[in-house]
């Protein structure tokens, strides 16, 4: 961001009144959430001790150490780094246990793309040294650019041009009458997780599947390129895993339960979550020759590119050949878990996780988490050690695997399901870190509880609050919604977690209240996943001096400190009932269009109004018919949904006028998310439990609330749609007798003084 734009961003602010001193709901935010009266001035002394032994010299010391070398799963340098982080936190006075999981995971072997016509061309698939950053020299252990969970094949056919390989996109081939069946798509990174385009592709009979990074979206047409910039150089790829995560993350093999010895195991063909084609991602100076050897139809204005040529469909003239064939492995996969027992309740746990695999050097991703990780834990076991200790068990995780699954963290949440749903308080999760301003998602029953912690770290650029700042981007570069809210809305919005990261098993599996937080929208990621994610690519480009990485460490740090030591756990509802409002609302907006869009093109069907519009000689075809969109019968999710902003505000105003808890009490409290799940899972894939959030089964790393109903709506599923209504339904109305529990024990509390 400009300095000129940062000054307007913070005028507007300025204008528009600062922050909000009230909270929704109408009732003044308490001092500190879940410290009732004097107890909050000790806690904000121990944050200042703990803010003041953050040193960024620390995180460049690690970070270099952690990034040296080339560390995805089962390699020397990451298991020679499992050693080094348990080392780190023996010393500090953490109880220590690697715990290792037998997964299955695919290493690159054969891998080739040639074109065969019109003329021959073979894709080099290397990436080039740069000069200036010795690190990209390095091939000792780096792994090939490939895509982990690839089917095996060797397929020669025409190529298609799919833009995004999205759904729409599919729709829009389809009137221009091109067909991907029997045929190679080549598809941008972008607009989706990239696990969906190949199967996506699959689905629409595709027989192979390539991803490039277009420039137009991460390369010279944004800016430099590294190294004198930081955007995607000319051979960069994005390596990444295809594993199809919205059926099930984790080993592939044993899906539900951990990968340990003795359980049942599938078979390689009887895992779902391996993609159905040979599919394997390519820099963009590979893609230019492909791409320009296409014909048929000029792409779409929508669909062009960055590239030197003119982008078109296909299919054809260019044919060409990929083969794919991995070494399939069992390796161990190792997770590094630090516990620090609470002082007096220590059968509680506050988990605090990030990932240690990388797909080479990862100083970014994940290193640059980890090290914020590893700042916090430094200073609270120096606390600790000096008198300070947490009154709840503190438990720091530095997971393996996460990059082809999330595998590692998946793996260990299965294992320890059973103590997980009993102990766990909630689980806040880093992965990765850049600068700029702060980026918060997570469950909505700790909304109001971020807000606060974040309102009390500073920017380091601009001295406000990272709320302040968040709010102000929102005034300048926000949607509609998001201006809406940094206007009128008190908090600021969590914003709802999809997958990705190692939130999943927690939050959308087991039901445990998570959050991610991570610093971006001023460092540029054209490192990503490539060969370049290096310790010379950060320092230069995404933290010099690790300026956000201590303020990471305090923002986290803060969150896990009040989170082990609150007398009352900071968990509130008026923020939920909310966002749920917000949610309902647009289901029954999205029910409105999709009836409004059937109704539209049946009626330019029937006048042939798109025939009129297109050129007959270039063969585009009108769209298919819409199925016509009924009514639905959103009444019980409409009741669900008031039963819960009727209590939530009641339950807040009573737990911020309490001066004491119980036991039971916070027990209530820190099992409230797990009230919003359903053993028997969502629809099709019974691993994501969670009825407020999950991953899109379309859209991967995207979110979907009120998953059920939402899904069956875009899916054209109608006849399903009132049944999820009712499961939903009944989800929130049980969330909502839940909340008379609280108040129940909160009055009984009271009764009790």
């Amino acid at each position: 961001m400009t300095t000129r734009l940062r000054v307007a961003a913070l005028a507007l602010l300025a204008a528009a009144g600062g922050m909000p001193a009230v909270a929704a709901g109408g009732s003044e935010a308490p001092a500190m959430l879940g410290f009732p009266g004097a107890s909050a001035t000790g806690q904000r002394a121990l944050e200042a001790d703990f803010r003041g032994r953050l040193d960024p010299a620390d995180q460049a010391e690690w970070s270099r150490r952690l990034s040296a070398r080339a560390h995805h799963p089962g390699s020397a340098h990451g298991r020679d780094n499992v050693d080094y982080l348990a080392g780190l936190f023996e010393s500090w006075g953490y109880q220590v246990e690697v715990e290792a999981f037998d997964i299955l995971l695919p290493y690159p072997n054969v891998r080739v793309v040639e074109m065969t016509a019109p003329d021959r061309f073979v894709a080099s698939l290397e990436e080039d040294v740069i000069p200036g950053d010795p690190s990209s020299a390095q091939r000792d252990e780096v792994i090939a650019p490939y895509n982990a969970f690839s089917a095996d094949g060797d397929v020669e056919a025409e190529l298609v041009f799919v833009n995004y390989g999205i759904p729409e996109d599919y729709e829009l081939l389809e009137r221009y009458g091109v067909d991907v069946a029997g045929r190679i798509v080549i598809a941008k990174y972008g607009k989706s997780w990239r696990g969906i385009k190949p199967k996506l592709a699959a689905e629409k009979g595709a027989v192979g599947a390539l991803i490039y990074s277009d420039p137009a979206d991460d390369g010279y047409a944004r800016g430099d390129t590294y190294p004198d910039g930081p955007f995607k150089h000319a051979s960069g790829v994005q390596r990444g895993s295809v594993m199809d995560m919205p059926r099930y993350p984790g080993d592939v093999l044993t899906p539900g339960r951990p990968a340990v010895a003795g359980v049942e195991r599938l078979t390689r063909a009887e895992a779902v979550t391996i993609t159905r084609i040979p599919v394997l991602p390519i820099s963009w100076r590979d893609a230019e020759p492909l791409l320009a050897a296409l014909g048929g139809e000029v792409v779409p204005e929508q669909w062009r590119g960055a590239l030197p040529i003119t982008y078109h469909l296909g299919p054809g003239p260019a044919r060409v050949r990929l083969a794919v064939e991995s070494d399939w492995r069992r390796i161990e996969a190792r997770n590094v878990i630090a516990r620090w027992t609470g002082a007096e309740e220590p059968a509680q746990w506050v988990l605090r996780g990030n990932h240690h695999d990388a797909w080479n050097h990862g100083a970014s991703d994940p290193v640059s988490g980890m090290v914020a990780l590893l700042a916090e834990a430094k200073a609270l076991a120096a606390l600790a050690r000096e008198g300070r200790p947490p009154r709840r068990t503190v438990i720091y995780a530095a997971w393996d695997a996460e990059e082809p699954g999330l595998i590692g963290s998946t793996e260990w949440a299965e294992k320890h399901a059973g103590a997980l749903t009993e102990r766990a308080v909630a689980y806040l999760n880093t992965d990765g870190n850049g600068r700029g301003f702060v980026s918060l998602g997570g469950s909505h029953v700790l909304e109001p509880f971020f807000d606060q912690v974040a309102g009390d770290v500073l920017d380091p650029q601009t001295e406000v609050p990272l709320t302040e700042r968040a709010r102000a981007r929102a005034l300048v570069f926000g949607d509609d919604r998001a201006r809406e809210d940094a206007e009128n809305r008190a908090r600021l919005r969590l914003a709802p977690l999809g997958s990705g990261s190692d939130y999943t098993p927690f939050l959308q599996h087991l039901g445990i209240a998570s959050a991610n937080l991570a610093f971006s929208g001023e460092s540029e990621h054209g490192s990503y996943h490539t060969l370049y994610d290096t310790f010379e690519h950060f320092t230069r480009f995404r933290d010099p001096g690790f300026v956000y990485g201590v303020v990471l460490s305090e923002l986290a740090g803060r969150a896990t400190l009040r989170l082990a030591n609150a007398p009352l756990l900071p968990f509130r509802f008026a923020g939920l009932a909310d966002n749920l409002q917000l949610y309902l609302q647009e289901l029954e907006a999205l029910a409105a269009d999709a009836r409004e869009a059937a109704e539209r093109r049946r009626r330019l069907l029937e006048r042939n109004a798109f025939g009129l519009a297109l050129d007959p000689t270039r063969g585009l075809e009108p769209p298919r018919a819409l199925a016509p969109v009924p009514h639905f019968n959103f009444a019980p999710l409409k009741n669900a949904v008031a039963a819960i902003a009727e209590r939530a505000p009641q339950v807040d105003a009573a737990l911020d006028a309490a001066d004491a808890a119980t036991a039971g009490l916070n027990r209530l409290l820190y099992r409230s998310e797990r009230v919003l799940t359903d053993q028997a899972g969502l629809p099709g894939r019974p691993w994501y439990r969670h009825q407020i959030y999950a991953p899109g089964f379309y859209t991967g790393y995207g979110v979907k609330t009120l998953p059920r109903v939402r899904e069956a709506i875009e899916a054209e599923q109608y006849d399903d749609v009132d049944a999820q209504i009712a499961a939903t339904a009944a989800a929130l109305q049980a969330f909502a007798a839940h909340l008379d529990s609280i108040g129940a024990a909160l009055a009984a509390a009271s009764g009790a003084e």
